[in-house]
């Protein structure tokens, strides 16, 4: 399907939910904070039939969540609510013959397994264990669960755990006593437990004794925080799991050495299914009939952002080989198509991310849809679901042809919600950046955007840094924000970002502060050309993280480039932050080591170093339990530019990590961040 490259506010073709009068407002954090939001989508095994969870959002801002489901068979079907009890249902599965799904809901006071019949009828409460149940993955027959519960490794039972865990609650202000690193993970002190799987059999409606399958391991399964159950499968005759997982060691800190192991249902010696890579193996799917395991593989020790390919194993022959090794994507997910012979995957892609369909035994990859930014859902016999996002739509459900043709709108979420607002054209440019290659980003206009008017410039620089500020909907930096408040925004995706080739994401490896910066600078020119109504001498750069980071390099670098700058959660001194972040495999890939082995290499990307340059108006934002980026490199920032008498202000969040997640807090950042912008751009 051709990629569209001028969207305006209605998004999608055929989708017409969003009215365009011109006397409609732009869009402002209110209106974002309360949007609906779907999770939990899944499609039946018949594909007849669509369950997804909907969480609410009324004036007030309180959220209400429950489980709908939409017959698929008709074109003018509804969707038909199947909870009403206070809480949240989310992680759905089908069972086997469609007539019941599984989910996991707090209804007791802690979140446990329910079973509910398609046809009608109350939810049946499966577990009822001395812990929460935190995610599940059914086997291919219905017989079993595994079960992922939070656990103490030294524990023999759930009651040890349970007990374990009250006697913490019961001594918040104790000590906390460490022998090896992780101590702290994203925005939580390591409490000594872990995540653990256990297989359970289901008996119609009761749940057999849970078994740990990862008995006494002091690893984490599935990983935190970021991984779920796409991380634990069973083999399609029930006889093993197969999880990834480090194996345990001192080196969790330093490592991306993930594993994919193979363990009975009844327990034992887990079996290391890919010994001999030893970098990050992830996401095993087998094919129906058992023959095939696929699996997402990187090849370099140590980067968190290399190139994953796609691996097949043949079970019965033992052989194995990557599929589609030329192909120059990093897929983010995968799954087996209905017949065994055809792999489904998602991959980033030019500013989209994009649904592919790949050939196992020619490697041929086939270009289904790459509008947006967009996640499987379901394959059925005719049809691709997915969840669609983009600059314009905050996300719903939708199904193509397997050609990528014939697109249909699903789902609806916020249709009543966005009627009134106006969202921002955008559109993707290229120029000439870093040793002549090609760049692209994003543009979009404000609103409210007359003909002939210049309007002031909101430049978002991407954290990660290998990521994107691509063609999707975020709930944090979202872009038409600016656009609602009278800024023309511009987002480059310079040398580094992902989703353009493996060489593009890796060149920023050991130069943090050259080609990207180069891009920025060229990027920013270019589109003034472009776009004469941008306004690039009176411009804010904005970033988080690695953006962030930029931030503080732009003030001693490029400091006559921007009226004004934000920076959220930027990395100030790389010499203590090497010392205090918590993954430490992340500094010493991108620095060539521990900061005693290539000190140069540090101090010569070392925003710090060049603080004697600063002199642009900036605020500075962080949250007090962000372990990825501790909150000391915001305050240093700050702390220097008081003292030397530069424009400056520090907004600190004392509950928030690395990202701002409260809707409250989310609406007195960007309160604060318009309100720096409105300042000192003199925008009128």
């Amino acid at each position: 399907m051709k990629k569209t490259t001028l969207i305006l506010a209605m998004g999608l073709a055929g989708a017409s939910s969003f009215a365009l009068a011109d006397s409609n407002p732009g869009f402002t954090v209110q209106d974002l904070v309360k949007l609906n939001k779907q999770h939990s989508a899944v499609v039946s095994h018949n594909g007849n039939t669509l369950v997804y969870g909907l969480t609410v959002k009324d004036e007030d801002g309180k959220s209400e969540s429950e489980l709908y489901s939409l017959d698929l068979t008709r074109a003018d079907a509804k969707p038909v609510q199947l909870t009403g009890v206070k809480g949240t249902e989310h992680s759905v599965a089908f069972a086997p013959d469609d007539a019941a799904i599984y989910f996991i809901a707090a209804r007791d006071g802690t979140s446990q397994l329910y079973k509910m019949p398609m046809q009608g009828g109350e939810a049946i409460q499966l577990s009822a264990l001395p812990v929460g149940v935190d995610g599940f993955k059914l086997s291919a027959d219905g017989k079993q669960v595994a079960l992922q519960l939070r656990v103490f490794p030294e524990c023999d039972t759930l009651e040890c755990s349970a007990e374990k865990f009250k006697a913490q609650a019961d001594k918040p202000n104790a000590g906390r006593e460490y022998e090896q690193l992780m101590v702290r993970h994203w925005d939580t002190w390591h409490d000594h437990a872990r995540n653990h799987i256990f297989v359970a059999p289901i008996d119609g409606n009761k749940l057999g004794k849970p078994v740990d399958v990862t008995a006494g391991l002091d690893t984490e399964v599935p990983p935190k925080p970021f991984s779920g159950n796409e991380e634990v499968t069973f083999t399609p005759d029930g006889k093993y799991v197969v999880y990834a997982a480090k194996a345990p060691s001192k080196d969790q800190a330093w490592t991306t050495n993930y594993d994919l192991w193979q363990v009975p249902v009844t327990g034992g010696e887990a079996k290391n299914l890919t010994p001999d890579n030893r970098a990050w193996d992830a996401q095993p799917v087998f094919s129906a009939d058992g023959r095939y395991l696929a699996y997402l593989a990187m090849k370099r020790p140590g980067f968190e952002a290399d190139r994953f390919g796609i691996m097949l194993r043949d079970n019965v022959t033992g052989q194995e080989r990557e599929v589609a090794p030329l192909w120059d994507r990093s897929p983010s997910s995968l799954q087996f198509g209905a017949d065994g012979k055809t792999l489904y995957v998602t991959a980033q892609d030019l500013g989209q991310v994009s649904i592919f369909e790949i050939n196992p035994q020619f490697g041929d990859v086939k270009t289904v849809y790459n509008d947006g930014s967009n996640s499987v859902v379901a394959i059925t016999d005719e049809r691709i679901i997915f969840s669609h996002k983009s600059l314009v739509e905050p996300g719903d459900i939708y199904s193509v042809d397997k050609e990528g043709n014939n697109l249909k709108r699903l789902t609806d979420t916020n249709k009543d919600k966005l009627a009134k607002v106006k969202f921002g054209e955008f559109e993707q440019f290229s120029f000439k950046g870093w040793n002549n290659e090609t760049v692209y980003g994003y543009w979009l206009k404000p609103a409210n955007y007359q003909p002939g008017k210049k309007y002031p410039v909101a430049y978002l620089v991407h954290g990660g840094p290998q990521g994107s500020f691509g063609n999707n909907f975020s709930h944090r930096w979202n872009p038409q924000l600016w656009a609602g408040a009278g800024y023309g925004v511009v987002m480059v995706d310079f040398h580094g970002s992902t989703g353009y080739g493996q060489a593009f994401t890796d060149s920023i490896t050991q130069d943090w502060g050259g080609k990207p910066l180069e891009d920025l600078q060229k990027g920013l020119a270019a589109v003034g050309e472009q776009q004469k109504w941008l306004d690039v001498s009176n411009a804010c750069a904005l970033g988080g993280s690695y953006g962030g980071y930029m931030m503080n390099w732009i003030q001693g670098n490029w400091n006559d480039g921007f009226k004004c700058l934000v920076n959220h959660a930027g990395l100030f001194d790389m010499r203590s932050m090497y010392y205090v972040t918590e993954e430490l495999w992340f500094p010493e890939f991108e620095f060539g080591g521990q900061y005693k082995d290539n000190k140069a290499l540090y101090e010569k990307f070392n925003p710090v170093n060049y603080v004697e340059n600063w002199q642009t108006p900036m605020l500075v934002i962080h949250g007090e339990k962000d372990f990825r980026v501790p909150y000391g490199q915001g305050l240093a920032a700050f702390t220097y530019m008081q003292r030397n008498n530069i424009p400056s202000k520090l907004l600190m969040f004392p509950t928030e990590n690395h990202w701002i997640l409260s809707g409250d807090n989310l609406e007195q950042w960007y309160a604060n961040v318009l309100g720096w912008m409105d300042t000192w751009t003199n925008k009128q």
